[in-house]
């Protein structure tokens, strides 16, 4: 018997900027973040220094509340099931796995964009992160056959209460659509 159930949609995660909102001043963490210490693969300061990572540790809760399949989309790769997801109280996240070679294009296109339009396959996805451009937008609206919401985040802040809005909203309006 088919699936009645039509499937959720991807929220591909991005970790800094979004999670880490790395670009804050750094005497200055934002206001419901804590501090961590970590040394991921290939994290290779001069000084020895670990990576400080600034997580608000609400944000475990209010992402598995998303009517989403979560998926990390960023540098991090697996590791970020190691370093990230446990702080936040997430279970292990399915991961994309980037190309060798970077697919940035002399059209400013992110060089994640048509990565994660193929992972997508077709299916709806949010894209939260913060070097998103209009260029993205564009190139996945003309080479991806699912509606799909690009969602920029300021890597000053990270995610705030109107992002998990704006998420929300997009995936309700998604499934009042296809109903």
């Amino acid at each position: 018997m088919p699936d009645s159930e039509p499937r959720r949609p991807l929220l591909f995660l991005d970790v800094d900027g979004p999670l880490n909102p790395y670009d804050a001043p750094p005497h200055k963490r934002p206001e419901g973040y804590s501090t961590h210490r970590m040394r991921p693969t290939g994290w290779d300061h001069p000084w020895n220094k670990p990576l400080r990572v600034w997580l608000n540790h609400g944000h475990g809760d209010q992402l598995l509340a998303l009517p989403y399949d979560l998926v990390w989309a960023t540098t991090w790769q697996d590791e970020a099931n190691d370093w990230i997801g446990p702080h936040l109280g997430l279970p292990k996240l399915p991961v994309v796995s980037w190309p060798t070679t970077a697919q940035q294009s002399e059209s400013g296109l992110h060089w994640k964009t048509r990565t994660l339009a193929e992972y997508a396959a077709g299916r709806p996805f949010a894209w939260v992160d913060d070097e998103l451009g209009p260029q993205d937008g564009e190139w996945i609206a003309g080479h991806h056959g699912a509606p799909a919401l690009l969602h920029r985040v300021s890597a000053r802040v990270g995610l705030r209460p109107d992002d998990f809005g704006t998420l929300t909203d997009w995936a309700t309006g998604l499934r009042r659509t296809t109903a």
